[in-house]
């Protein structure tokens, strides 16, 4: 399943530069870049993802948005219904590859 590229589901996921280690600023913007690409194709036909840093705390980890207007969680477990992922699986999923990634450019 596709749709059109602004009835995506646009997901902004802001990682902390401190989960890189106590030298961490200095690798954010790469981990970011080297990360949009390991998520890019997940879910390509509905969602877009947007990896950034986190320096705003005031924000959240994770963002939903569709045509530029954030999404309450009950209006997200809709367009992942069409996935077959509950949120809660989603933000796991989420989660446990972001992790991955991050144990990965740790162990390098």
């Amino acid at each position: 399943m596709s749709v059109a590229e602004e009835r995506k589901l646009l997901v902004i996921i802001r990682v902390e530069p401190g989960c890189l280690g106590p030298d961490g600023a200095d690798h954010i913007e790469g981990f970011c870049q080297l990360a949009q690409l390991a998520f890019e194709p997940r879910y390509a036909g509905i969602i877009r993802w947007q990896v950034v840093p986190r320096y705003d705390k005031s924000l959240p980890e994770l963002q939903y948005l569709m045509a530029n207007k954030n999404l309450a969680h009950e209006q997200v477990e809709k367009v992942l219904d069409f996935i077959n992922l509950s949120l809660d699986d989603f933000e796991i999923e989420t989660g446990d590859r972001l992790s991955m990634l991050i144990d990965k450019t740790l162990r390098r």
